[in-house]
């Protein structure tokens, strides 16, 4: 079981790439384009190896992936995957599932991966081409919300996509943070992370997150040192109850995000609340957790 006061801190963004098959869910052109973007020359992890470098780190693990198969053709890593490894592996995985809305099978996927131990769901509205404020998405909100889990969601630009033609037919208009005002709006009991720094949407993030007291801000996919000022000066006063550690392991990793963070114009009071504090209170973790 995680024991948060053992833990430095809780990544609440990390990707599991590679299933236990050995099956990459990602195809090769974008593969190659992310990790250029990123400069990222990570190994891709299987959930096995999440658990055993973020052990060693000291640290504990939101682990996911992204499931949009109806649009790339793909499988996605089997949330059961992630789950085992969370059942296998207590002291450092928190699991959270991916389903993608368009299936038809949606809602009653959601179901199954809350009633197996999911601890939150991930989307990606850029990959799964939709907008998060559709309202025939709303169902799966109501299952998330009556599990009592959050749903954490891609928000701003996307790395997948970028330097290739046509960004690889993903548009950017899906992750406006504005669209999840209103389901914040319409689902004020769900707990909604907005994922990353949103660029070019960063000042509606943090509107987003000043007016709904159920939305959050994780500071995924960017190095601390690239951060807007805005983003850090209400980190450090009217959002820092708010706003989580997150790393997007493997395009960064913790290492790089930390060692960034602690060169960064955040409050020494404030660290602790970024980095595990905050997430503990929305995940509900604790020392017998």
């Amino acid at each position: 079981m995680i024991d948060v006061a053992a833990v430095t801190a809780i990544d609440v963004h990390v990707h599991t790439e590679l299933a236990r098959s050995g099956d990459d869910p990602m195809p090769a052109t974008l593969r190659t384009a992310a990790r250029s973007y990123f400069k990222s020359d990570e190994p891709l992890p299987t959930v096995d190896d999440v658990a055993a470098y973020y052990r060693e780190r000291n640290l504990a693990a939101v682990l996911f992936t992204v499931d949009w198969e109806s649009r790339s053709g793909i499988a996605p890593i089997p949330n059961e995957e992630i789950i085992d490894a969370a059942v296998q592996n207590p002291d450092v995985i928190v699991p959270f599932a991916s389903v993608d809305p368009a299936r038809p099978d949606a809602l009653d996927r959601v179901r199954q991966a809350a009633a197996a131990g999911a601890r939150g769901f991930k989307f990606h509205p850029n990959l799964q081409a939709f907008f998060p404020n559709d309202e025939r998405v709303y169902p799966l909100y109501d299952a998330i919300a009556e599990a009592g889990v959050p749903a954490l969601f891609h928000s701003g630009h996307s790395g997948i996509g970028t330097g290739v033609p046509g960004g690889g037919g993903f548009r950017l208009k899906y992750s406006n943070p504005m669209c999840l005002d209103d389901v914040a709006a319409d689902f004020p009991e769900l707990q909604i992370v907005l994922a990353h720094p949103s660029f070019p949407w960063q000042d509606e993030a943090i509107s987003v997150c000043l007016h709904k007291a159920n939305v959050w801000i994780d500071l995924s996919g960017w190095s601390p040192k690239y951060f807007p000022p805005q983003l850090v000066q209400y980190a450090n006063t009217q959002l820092k109850t708010k706003v989580l550690f997150g790393s997007d392991f493997p395009l960064i990793t913790p290492d790089r995000w930390l060692a960034d963070f602690a060169e960064a114009p955040f409050k020494d009071e404030v660290r602790p609340l970024i980095l595990k504090e905050n997430a503990a209170r929305l995940l509900g973790l604790g020392a017998d957790s």
